[in-house]
């Protein structure tokens, strides 16, 4: 079970220290949403703030860009300490190139899927990507309600991964708490990115292990 704080739910005064705080409570990647406020309604951060925090800790960076232009960012966001990168399936005739692009920079590759889409999309791709991010909110914006009519995504993305003998993780970003990562893990997610539902608590590293424990007790046996 893979446990990614989100940094947009971190205190903004402190994001240095947040991130040397993610780095030491026990998660294993560091969740970074990218918004433009064109692809999704809101701004968050650039390649200097990633930068900036890169220092604070050793974790992966997982850098989602939630951006109509990833392929002017993607060179940015590796120098500046990225080490997943994670695009979205709804940018059409452009993925197949921004995987490769992605690739060539010597990156793991994401593509992540919003609740309206189908699942169909991301089928061409499946071979070629790292993780499967499958969106369990609007993106956009922090803090929103699960979106349970998700759920049967992140079944189909194990069911390909089974019947396709493939590696990838299943990802779930949005809602995130002790109780939908319980739901999720039981329809075959892996990766668990939450940001209020972790950064809310009173300490990070107890939440991250209770996070972790309530993952793998749901996770189906055969997982």
């Amino acid at each position: 079970m893979t446990i990614a704080p989100s940094l947009l739910a971190a205190n903004f005064y402190q994001t240095g220290p947040g991130g040397r705080a993610v780095g030491d409570s026990g998660a294993d990647w560091l969740h970074l949403d990218i918004m433009d406020g064109h692809f999704v309604p809101n701004l968050s951060f650039g390649p200097a703030v990633v930068k900036a925090i890169r220092p604070f800790t050793k974790l992966p960076f997982d850098v989602h860009l939630m951006c109509s232009r990833p392929d002017i960012l993607l060179q940015p966001f590796v120098q500046a300490g990225a080490d997943r990168i994670t695009i979205h399936v709804e940018l059409a005739h452009l993925v197949t190139d921004l995987i490769w692009k992605i690739r060539s920079l010597g990156k793991q590759v994401g593509l992540a899927i919003n609740p309206p889409t189908a699942m169909r999309a991301i089928l061409p791709h499946l071979s070629q990507i790292d993780s499967v991010l499958v969106m369990t909110v609007n993106p956009g914006f922090g803090g929103q309600p699960f979106i349970t009519e998700t759920l049967p995504k992140i079944q189909q993305a194990a069911a390909w991964r089974r019947e396709r003998r493939l590696k990838y993780h299943i990802a779930v970003d949005g809602g995130i708490d002790f109780q939908t990562v319980a739901e999720c893990a039981r329809a075959g997610a892996d990766t668990f990115i939450s940001g209020t539902g972790l950064f809310g608590r009173p300490n990070l590293k107890t939440a991250v292990a209770k996070m972790r424990k309530l993952a793998a007790a749901a996770a189906p046996k055969s997982h």
